[in-house]
């Protein structure tokens, strides 16, 4: 398991001269050295084991000869890729005297990669698997959006999704440096927060397809560990015990976790799965829970709830008491 850093390069017109040297602001109080290709400041601020940058065959690859970091190449080689360049014909061959160069004057393994454009799904899948091929099982990645497609930001998403999923690895982080015009200067901006949108958005397909709400215990530490008891008490034909759990999470003051915007962007449809609690007899609550299981095609506790509703309604009736 290993420390990567993905990043993206991309291309400008001639006339602008290649991207604009800025200072990238971590907003942690350290001072960045000023430079152009986001990736470098990034480089030197997670300290990867690999870095692996992405290009199509019309990224502008010559600059790394002639920007931040450059690399002396032998005339030939130069001139080669930079004739590769202007006709968007860069091969993996033009590249590799490069790495070799740039991973010596890093301090960690470089590699390069050229992909497709990412014009439609089939050119979006092949970017997928790609960046999957150079991360391995465990490893924790990090992504740089900065410069190459304008939609690579969404496509990093869907990528950082596969790669948890795929390969189980850990994403440290998202990046994107903002160049702002009137400072002259960048601020970073650090994206894996929206994947918490989507570990939310799985739980809640999860918990509808079959009603196990021990998956938002995790998303809500350390008040859902309570979810996790009920889901247990519930599944297993104890309506009582379930609702006395739910009951204890929805009291407590941190049910939802303070610094989890997610969490609250959420929060209300998470207490509408659960309204089955609120009832005020045991027979409405297995009433409830009956409905619930068959809606989700669970017709085992469906079954369950079913006929205990019914003989808990039997149980309390008027005609048993005098």
């Amino acid at each position: 398991m290993s420390n990567v850093l993905l990043s993206f390069i991309g291309r400008t017109p001639k006339t602008q001269g290649g991207y604009r040297t800025t200072r990238y602001d971590f907003g942690d109080g350290t001072t960045e050295l000023p430079t152009a290709f986001f990736g470098w400041s990034l480089q030197c601020c997670r300290q990867p084991d690999r870095m692996v940058i992405f290009g199509t065959a019309g990224s502008m690859w010559d600059y790394l000869c002639s920007g931040d970091h450059a690399v002396e190449l032998p005339n030939d080689a130069m001139l080669e890729l930079m004739t590769a360049v202007e006709d968007k014909a860069v091969t993996p061959a033009h590249l590799a005297p490069l790495a070799p160069r740039l991973s010596t004057q890093l301090g960690c393994d470089v590699q390069f990669e050229i992909i497709p454009y990412a014009r439609d799904t089939a050119e979006q899948v092949e970017l997928l698997r790609i960046m999957a091929a150079h991360v391995n099982a465990g490893d924790t990645v990090d992504m740089d959006v900065t410069h190459g497609f304008r939609h690579l930001p969404m496509l990093a998403i869907v990528a950082a999704l596969y790669l948890r999923s795929v390969r189980r690895a850990q994403i440290s982080g998202i990046w994107y440096g903002a160049y702002d015009p009137d400072t002259q200067q960048a601020s970073v901006h650090e994206l894996s927060g929206l994947l918490r949108i989507a570990d939310w958005l799985q739980a809640l397909n999860t918990y509808d397809k079959d009603g196990d709400y021990g998956v938002f215990a995790e998303l809500l530490v350390p008040a859902g560990g309570l979810l996790a008891e009920a889901a247990f008490f519930e599944r297993t034909s104890n309506p009582v015990k379930a609702r006395e759990k739910l009951t204890a999470w929805a009291n407590r003051a941190d049910r939802l976790p303070a610094d989890d915007p997610a969490a609250e962007l959420f929060g209300d449809t998470l207490y509408e799965r659960i309204r089955w609690y609120r009832g005020n007899t045991r027979t409405e609550w297995e009433r409830s829970l009956a409905q619930l299981y068959l809606q989700r095609r669970d017709y085992v506790r469906a079954a369950i709830y079913g006929l205990e509703s019914r003989i808990s309604a039997q149980v309390v009736a008027p005609i048993h008491f005098s």
